[in-house]
């Protein structure tokens, strides 16, 4: 029986990954260099944003990626202030089920409490059951957030699910050795194949909360 859920925190419960690939996008045009959001979601979501500097730095022959890291930062803070919405249904659905409720992210543990309370998600979610990459040693698609929910909350990985929206964030939940099952509900699915998730390990893939409901109440 599934008592525990841990939630992803960007492209599940807040639909924040389409607003870093705007960043991305917005200031590489601004040196004169077409990279889409698109692009951005099939290829990076779900990976930490230095991460992604570092990788961009090399392929666009980027010089000072402190720089960079700052102003993509800069910019997605405050896209990030004015424009995150939770994702679709995602309140109704929290309201809605009786289980355990954790987030595990590679995002900080400061940024997702600040997203919880812009999008009013906060009510939901004890603090104390927030795991963030900056609690762990390494970020997805390791495990270690994961296991860390699992050690310090005592919760059994066969009576736990994860909802993730990436590769590495499904990747990191098969690799603790938990049920992943795939969410396309945020903005950066639009228009993409689910197959990437699928491949990656997730058992099923919901592309709305209703179906969501129905997978968790089918387990």
């Amino acid at each position: 029986m599934i008592n525990n859920i841990i939630f992803d925190f960007d492209g599940v419960l807040v639909d924040s990954e389409i607003i870093v690939g705007k960043a991305f996008s917005k200031y590489l045009a601004d040196q004169n260099i077409f990279f889409t959001e698109k692009e951005f979601s099939q290829t990076y979501a779900g990976n930490k944003t230095i991460n992604v500097v570092s990788e961009l730095s090399s392929r666009f022959n980027i010089k000072n990626k402190d720089i960079f890291f700052k102003d993509i930062m800069s910019i997605a803070n405050n896209i990030y202030r004015n424009e995150l919405t939770a994702t679709s249904g995602i309140k109704e659905f929290l309201n809605t089920i009786q289980h355990k409720k954790l987030i595990g992210s590679n995002s900080s543990k400061e940024r997702i409490i600040r997203g919880l309370e812009k999008v009013c998600l906060n009510k939901f979610f004890d603090y104390k059951e927030i795991f963030s990459f900056d609690m762990v040693e390494k970020p997805k698609p390791y495990p270690d957030v994961f296991q860390a929910a699992v050690e310090v909350s005592g919760i059994e990985p066969k009576d736990t699910i994860i909802i993730e929206d990436s590769v590495v964030g499904v990747q990191a939940g098969v690799a603790a050795n938990m049920g992943v099952i795939g969410f396309t509900v945020g903005g950066h699915w639009v228009g993409r194949s689910s197959q990437s998730l699928r491949d990656a390990g997730s058992f099923a893939v919901a592309s709305s909360c209703e179906e969501l409901i129905d997978i968790i109440n089918g387990l």
